[in-house]
């Protein structure tokens, strides 16, 4: 297993926005934004010492599904690669790639050439994938999406392995006597997190995950969450710690002065800072953050102020 965050501290990240635009958690100022904004976002979130920021992965929305996810999806791999030339530090974290949806040798390949691009940033994180048309349209049998993500994420570490030429022999995929470069410069690879809160994607998570990024838990919902992926992790036999992430409420810095939304996490840094510790005390390692906002300036003026005054309260 391969771990990359401080230990013992809680650590926070973030899902960019413009890349994705889901009309659950995008804000009205992102449908006209483009590429400019997104790279200003990361270098700020670089600047204020976060740990990492995601971008997400839909190849194509069906007309059914349009009003709810929206239909801008940025390709993360071509996002990650850009991202990388912008920022210094802050690493590049896929929430997720729909692995599944092609052959583990072209993701081992775009992905170790992201690893390359950024000096060693990349976060693999990886999910089975819900969007059925998809899966039928590239040819993918969705029934089985669980089990084919399993074979690929044993596909990719063995790709992403010491050995020059790999070899890998699975139900579904198989290579042997082929080599890629660029090599990963992460050594032994880069992270995998296994994203999703389903049994089987907790499951999943235990047995072959660096790291856990949970989908859709509430804070009440997560220490049993926690409890059951540990549990199943030591059935396994797999002695490695994992890095368990939680996606936390909405937060805004200060006082808005306009409506956030009940759920929104709002006030002075000391009193945001005592409820997402709270996370710590269930085992949580990392928590990704969405600030609400009504423009670009705003949004990165509240990732510094974060940076600047909640960050540094996170492990009182």
């Amino acid at each position: 297993m391969v771990q990359v965050l401080p230990q013992g501290r809680l650590v926070y990240g973030m899902q960019l926005p413009v890349q994705a635009q889901s009309g659950i958690f995008a804000e009205g100022w992102e449908a006209a934004a483009g590429p400019e904004d997104l790279a200003e976002v990361a270098r700020a979130a670089d600047r204020a010492g976060f740990a990492y920021v995601g971008c997400c992965e839909h190849v194509a929305v069906p007309r059914r599904l349009a009003a709810a996810m929206g239909v801008v999806w940025y390709d993360p791999v071509a996002t990650l690669g850009y991202l990388a030339a912008v920022t210094e530090r802050v690493r590049l974290l896929s929430h997720v790639a729909v692995v599944g949806l092609r052959h583990p040798l072209i993701s081992a390949k775009q992905y170790a050439t992201v690893d390359r691009l950024s000096g060693g940033r990349l976060i693999l994180g990886v999910g089975a994938g819900h969007v059925r048309e998809e899966f039928e349209a590239l040819g993918v049998d969705f029934a089985r999406r669980g089990a084919v993500l399993d074979e690929a994420i044993d596909a990719l570490k063995a790709a992403w392995g010491e050995e020059e030429f790999p070899e890998f022999g699975g139900a579904r995929f198989g290579f042997a006597g082929l080599g890629q470069a660029p090599r990963p410069v992460q050594r032994p690879r880069p992270p995998v997190w296994v994203g999703g809160s389903s049994p089987a994607a907790v499951r999943r998570a235990a047995v072959r995950g660096d790291g856990w990024l949970p989908q859709g838990d509430r804070r009440e919902q997560l220490p049993d969450q926690i409890r059951t992926l540990l549990r199943v992790r030591e059935e396994a036999g797999v002695a490695e710690p994992i890095e368990i992430g939680a996606i936390v409420e909405p937060v805004y810095v200060g006082e808005p002065g306009w409506e956030v939304g009940r759920r929104t996490l709002a006030g002075a840094p000391e009193r945001i800072a005592a409820s997402l510790r709270e996370y710590a005390t269930m085992g949580v390692r990392q928590i990704q953050v969405r600030f609400r906002s009504r423009e670009r300036a705003e949004l990165a003026d509240q990732i510094t102020a974060f940076g600047a005054e909640v960050g540094p309260l996170l492990n009182d």
